[in-house]
């Protein structure tokens, strides 16, 4: 087991170059997940995975699973590590695979609108300021069986709809709840990304029809391309497995094992009483999350430039402690008369994704928290060098 000295953490060094040029592009608009690259190589041969080529040639993995092309120890996994955490029940419920959250969220989409009466496409809303994606995503397909409709905020037809509720949220962090009245609500999917200790604290176990999740924001492994959904009803299961089946004919096996693999890797590390918790996943990335946050708010305090939302303390049952969340993005607001923050960060050179985006008033920006250190420093920097930036200049 490497030493505590061995591992990446707010006391490890720090690069003595500069990675990026005054004019270079920044670009901290998608949420890669590369800052635990750091963490993996520390894990070395713990989480190799070795696959022969004898093995998995088949398309079928479990006959008598709803989700049939589902490797058994990638649900034994996923279920392991729920138990874990604490942040969702998968008790008496079916595990849906699928390449990435993305696919599970059209899948759901199918799974609801196909089983709706209606003749007219079900209406599809989420709270703003909302995941970016989800309305090109309900509008790519051009589907007849449903359709988008903005804002779950301001939604006042008088018919059902699916609303999606992010929680935590894409792109500002906070916990949320349903917002269609429900004399109008219709269905739910709960998009749960991002409920994971490093991100948030764990203040209740998720207990709802649809959770989405993904290993990208969960372990960093983006490249992988898994997600899951954790579903109640057994026939929107099969909808749902149904669509992946149309559309890709089941999920990589490669890409399930090797997640399997590293929820093991995950998990054994807390159920080992001789690991230090400082070196085990979701604590130390914790630790990175909170040491970043803890820098960004000390720039953007002395900013008159630039502001950020405070986020309520929670209990996390995970930790055991009471924390702020430390989410995967900064939602960040310009001030003193900016209009635009996509606009005015692109004229720093920094790539950020304007609020208009999610629904939202242009004066804020996502930014992602979630990349390399060198990154994320580069940004502390150019943020800090703003011309009439600083509170002490006035």
């Amino acid at each position: 087991m490497p030493s505590s000295n061995d591992f990446p953490s707010a006391n490890g060094p720090r690069p003595s170059t500069p990675t990026f040029f005054n004019n270079s592009f920044l670009n901290l608009e998608p949420g890669n997940p590369t800052m635990y690259e750091s963490y993996w190589k520390k894990m070395g041969d713990k989480c190799t995975v070795v696959i022969k080529g004898s093995e998995l040639l088949s398309y079928m993995t479990d006959e008598n699973n709803v989700c049939w092309f589902m490797l058994p120890e990638l649900n034994d996994a996923i279920e392991r590590l729920h138990r874990l955490v604490g942040n969702a029940v998968t008790d008496g419920k079916h595990v849906v695979v699928g390449t990435g959250s993305t696919q599970l969220f059209q899948a759901a989409l199918f799974a609801l609108s196909s089983s709706d009466d209606s003749p007219q496409p079900l209406n599809v809303v989420a709270a703003a300021p909302y995941y970016s994606e989800y309305r090109e995503e309900v509008e790519f397909l051009q589907s007849k069986l449903y359709k988008w409709a903005g804002d779950a905020h301001v939604y006042d037809k008088d018919e059902p709809c699916i609303e999606v509720v992010t929680s935590p949220n894409n792109p500002d962090g906070t916990l949320r709840e349903p917002v269609v009245k429900k004399a109008k609500q219709g269905k739910l999917i709960h998009d749960l990304a991002y409920y994971w200790p490093h991100y948030t604290p764990i203040t209740h176990m998720a207990d709802h029809d649809i959770m989405l999740f993904t290993f990208s924001k969960c372990t960093g492994h983006a490249g992988s391309r898994i997600g899951w959904a954790i579903v109640k009803d057994k026939e929107v299961a099969r909808k749902m497995t149904r669509f992946i089946q149309m559309s890709s004919i089941g999920v990589s096996r490669e890409s399930q094992r090797r997640a399997a693999k590293l929820m093991e890797v995950v998990c054994e590390s807390y159920e080992n009483v001789k690991h230090i918790k400082s070196e085990n996943f979701f604590h130390h990335s914790k630790d990175m999350l909170t040491e970043k946050w803890v820098k960004l708010r000390e720039v953007v305090e002395q900013s008159v430039v630039f502001s950020l939302q405070k986020y309520p303390e929670g209990y996390c049952h995970f930790t055991g402690e009471i924390s702020e969340p430390r989410p995967a993005f900064a939602w960040l607001k310009c001030n003193n008369g900016i209009d635009d923050c996509e606009s005015y960060l692109r004229g720093l050179s920094i790539i950020a994704r304007g609020g208009k985006r999610f629904g939202a008033d242009p004066k804020y920006c996502r930014v992602s928290m979630v990349g390399k250190e060198d990154q994320f420093n580069e940004l502390l920097r150019r943020l800090s060098n703003v011309t009439g930036n600083s509170k002490n200049e006035h």
